[in-house]
């Protein structure tokens, strides 16, 4: 009396399954090799059903194969939903921002989440430290800069917050960080070894170049 349930179960996890599992994965090739095509699939499903979700993954679409100037008016757009918790968008628009240089906007929405707990210690932080630089508030950049120094993290925001620290005159407060991350890297998974094998020699690199 079993036999026809296992059949079942059988023939759900071989059939079932692994045809979602194959269509999710050809989907994600399909975006890798023709990203345009995952554009326009999303904009079609935005024009279908105008929803916050759908127009918040457009616009992340956009932002991963850098189209930033037409990613920034779906955030905007977005963000117009009070119905929606507003610190994924705002965090989104902040990196957009960042990347076309808009050092101004990065600050002002950056300060809109900033006493927010998901923004402490965040890469929203991070560049908000970076754009207060460009701006020459450089106590303001550094204090905000530093929040990113945490151990077995942030190995490439740590990188760039110890050239900041060199460029303020701090070089002993880089020479730790670097150390630090050196030491850390010792006990590197291997795909995390492999993810951040650059960052590391030019750790290394710049170490050796402050110790001469």
């Amino acid at each position: 009396m079993f036999l026809p349930v296992i059949g079942c179960v059988i023939y759900l996890i071989t059939q079932v399954y692994n045809k979602r599992d194959a269509e999710r994965i050809q989907e994600e090739i399909v975006s890798v090799i023709n990203p345009t095509k995952k554009i326009k699939d999303l904009e079609q499903r935005l024009q279908f059903t105008e929803t916050y979700e759908n127009r918040v993954n457009l616009a992340d679409a956009l932002l991963d194969i850098k189209e930033y100037k037409k990613a920034i008016p779906h955030y905007l757009e977005a963000l117009e939903d009070s119905s929606q918790n507003d610190f994924y968008v705002t965090n989104k628009l902040i990196e957009a921002y960042f990347d076309i240089e808009d050092y101004n906007k990065v600050i002002l929405y950056a300060e809109k989440i900033r006493n927010q707990f998901e923004f402490k210690k965040s890469r929203a932080q991070f560049l908000y430290g970076l754009a207060l630089e460009k701006l020459d508030d450089f106590e303001e950049a550094e204090s905000n800069l530093r929040k990113i120094d945490i151990r077995y993290s942030f190995y490439n925001e740590r990188l760039v917050l110890a050239k900041f620290l060199i460029g303020r005159d701090k070089t002993p407060d880089a020479k730790d960080i670097l150390e630090e991350i050196i030491i850390e890297s010792q006990n590197m998974t291997r795909p995390n070894r492999r993810i951040y094998q650059g960052t590391i020699q030019e750790v290394k690199k710049l170490l050796a170049e402050l110790n001469q």
